[in-house]
C-alpha cells in the first residue's frame, strides 16, 4: 500500500515538474518579443504602496549612454560571458588584451543573471536567495541560448527598479529628468545606474552622496570600455 502511494506521490511530481518546465520553456519564448507583463517585484512594489511607474520602450528608443553605463557599473564582461562569471571566462580573457582593461563590474550577479532573477522569479537574501539558486541558473542559461545578448540588456533596462515605484529606462528618464529615454546624456545615464544597488536608498533626485560618488565612478568606467568592440556592437 505505501508503495503504491510512492509511486503515486511521485508520478504527480514528475507531472508538475513537467508543466513548470514546459510553461516556462514557452514564457521565456514569448518574451523573447514581448515585454513581460508584470514581474514580482513590480507586484511587490504595488502591494508596498510604492506604487508602479512603467513604459516599456524598445531597445533604439533606450540611449546608447544608458546601454554604455549599464555595461560599465553592473557586467562589463556581459558581451563575453554565458550567463556567469567563471574562472574560464578570466583566463579567456586575460589572453586577450583588447580586453584587459574591462572589470567585473560592481553588482553581484551578471546582467543574464539580474534578468532571470527580476523576470522570472523573486528578490530577497537570506534562505529564499539559496531557494532561488537552481531556478536562476536555469532561467538565465535559457535566456544567454534563446534571447540573446541584445534582448537580455533590452528587458534589463525595462524591467530594473531604478527608483522607489519607478521600473525601466523610460519612467526613470521621465521621473527624473522629464524627457525621453532615447534623449539621456552620459551623465544623467551614469546617474540613474549608479542607483541600482538599492534604488529605495539611493536616491537620483535629490541625488545621494553614494549615487554623486558612483555616478562618476561610471563615468570613468563608460571612458575606459567604450572603445571595446565587443561593447561597442551592444551599445549602437
Amino acid at each position: 500500500m505505501a508503495t503504491s502511494a510512492g509511486a503515486f506521490i511521485w508520478r504527480w511530481i514528475k507531472r508538475i515538474f513537467l508543466f513548470c518546465f514546459i510553461s516556462s520553456f514557452l514564457y521565456i519564448i514569448i518574451c523573447k518579443w514581448i515585454m513581460p507583463p508584470v514581474t514580482i517585484t513590480q507586484l511587490s512594489s504595488l502591494i508596498e504602496g510604492d506604487g508602479l511607474k512603467r513604459d516599456y520602450v524598445s531597445k533604439e528608443d533606450i540611449s546608447p549612454n544608458l546601454r554604455l553605463a549599464a555595461m560599465a557599473s553592473e557586467d562589463q564582461l556581459f558581451p563575453n560571458h554565458n550567463g556567469f562569471d567563471w574562472k574560464a571566462l578570466e583566463k579567456s580573457l586575460n589572453s586577450n588584451p583588447k580586453k584587459k582593461g574591462r572589470i567585473r563590474g560592481g553588482a553581484a550577479s551578471t546582467i543574464s543573471q539580474q534578468v532571470a532573477k527580476n523576470v522570472f522569479l523573486w528578490q530577497g537574501e537570506g534562505f529564499m536567495r539559496y531557494v532561488r539558486k537552481v531556478p536562476e541558473f536555469y532561467f538565465t542559461k535559457m535566456i544567454e541560448w534563446i534571447w540573446g545578448k541584445q534582448r537580455i540588456l533590452e528587458v534589463y533596462l525595462n524591467v530594473i527598479e531604478m527608483g522607489k515605484g519607478i521600473y525601466g529606462a523610460e519612467a526613470a528618464a521621465e521621473a527624473y529628468f522629464g524627457k525621453h529615454a532615447e534623449s539621456l546624456t552620459r551623465k544623467e545615464a551614469a546617474m540613474i545606474i549608479a542607483c541600482l544597488p538599492n534604488p529605495k536608498i539611493y536616491t537620483v533626485k535629490p541625488i545621494s552622496r553614494f549615487v554623486s560618488w558612483k555616478s562618476n565612478w561610471i563615468l570613468r568606467q563608460m571612458n575606459n570600455i567604450e572603445d571595446d568592440e565587443d561593447i561597442k556592437s551592444l551599445t549602437y
